[in-house]
């Protein structure tokens, strides 16, 4: 990876309220003073992990948490300072929702250091909002808008799973069972992923809210307490989706023993009717020489033939009297 690609993007807010993109030189010489300052980096790229080492001046717990490879989603006041870990559906093409993208950001009142592996569509929306010169006007407002936005995205994909379940319940009248099963297994896999992670964001974000920050106020807190709502009727949908997919689960399961069953009680019927005839046959030999009456009685084979025939008569109405099918 080449250095330039270990910089994603950089903004500075000035005191006059402008945002504009910079680079390198500006992000190692910046001061407090200078207004604020978002980075967002590749953790991967050799210059990106100098920076957070070494030149960004942060504590060692935050730079190693921006660089940690996996991390479930949490949240951790550090000196009036938020190290957030959040994760979003991964809407990337040919990739799986499910495999959730990583966002890890430090946040102080001056400045916003934000690393990922993979490209996450929470981040391009607001680098599109500061282009048109309408974003976060502070850390705490970029902190409120990047947990809306991740929560935003994740709607459409809960509804895609919720209309598959519906979808799932009923092809199991209609549908093969080996079709079902493949979807089913898709379903139950999506809802484990997400929720996963679904439901320690939601309780990042309920800390995030608790805690006292000099640059969060009253309004992004609110913001913050609404994407967790959301989060928690989301949890709640994949619960849902879960059970109901515990349901078409024992559902298919119980077609397929009731299958299983039909069949073996024909295959018991068939061998009840057989296993007579069968004793029968053996016992005359008949296909050996010196069947009794064959010789003197040409009809004597007929006759045995009407016998199997008139006992299976009785067996099929004997099976009917009982009742057995």
């Amino acid at each position: 990876m080449d250095a330039s690609d270990d910089l994603i993007c950089a903004f500075l807010k000035s005191t006059n309220g402008q945002w504009k993109e910079i680079g390198w030189p500006e992000i190692k010489s910046w001061k407090s003073e200078d207004g604020l300052l978002w980075v967002h980096l590749d953790r991967n790229g050799p210059e990106a992990i100098e920076y957070l080492q070494t030149s960004a001046g942060l504590d060692s717990v935050v730079s190693d948490a921006l660089l940690a490879d996996e991390s479930r989603p949490r949240a951790l006041e550090i000196d009036d300072g938020l190290l957030v870990n959040l994760r979003g559906v991964n809407l990337n093409p040919g990739a799986d929702p499910d495999d959730m993208v990583s966002i890890r950001v430090w946040a102080r009142k001056d400045r916003i250091i934000s690393s990922r592996r993979r490209k996450l569509m929470a981040i391009n929306d607001i680098r599109e909002r500061i282009a048109k010169n309408r974003g976060p006007n502070s850390a705490g407002e970029f902190i409120a808008e990047l947990s809306t936005r991740l929560v935003e995205r994740m709607a459409d994909v809960i509804d895609d799973l919720d209309s598959n379940a519906d979808e799932l319940e009923a092809l199991v009248v209609t549908g093969e069972r080996s079709e079902i099963r493949a979807k089913l297994a898709d379903i139950r896999m999506q809802s484990i992923n997400l929720r996963r992670y679904l439901a320690p964001q939601r309780e990042a974000l309920s800390r995030i809210q608790n805690e006292t920050f000099s640059w969060l106020d009253t309004r992004q807190k609110s913001r913050l307490r609404e994407a967790s709502d959301r989060l928690i009727r989301y949890v709640e949908d994949l619960d849902s989706i879960r059970e109901r997919a515990t349901v078409i689960q024992d559902e298919v399961m119980s077609r397929f023993s009731e299958e299983m069953n039909k069949n073996m009680y024909i295959l018991a019927i068939v061998a009840t009717i057989l296993l007579p005839l069968g004793f029968l046959t053996g016992l005359l030999g008949i296909n050996v020489d010196g069947l009794p009456g064959s010789k003197d009685t040409p009809w004597a084979f007929s006759m045995v033939i009407g016998l199997c025939v008139a006992f299976v008569a009785i067996e099929v109405g004997i099976m009917k009297k009982l009742k057995w099918f």
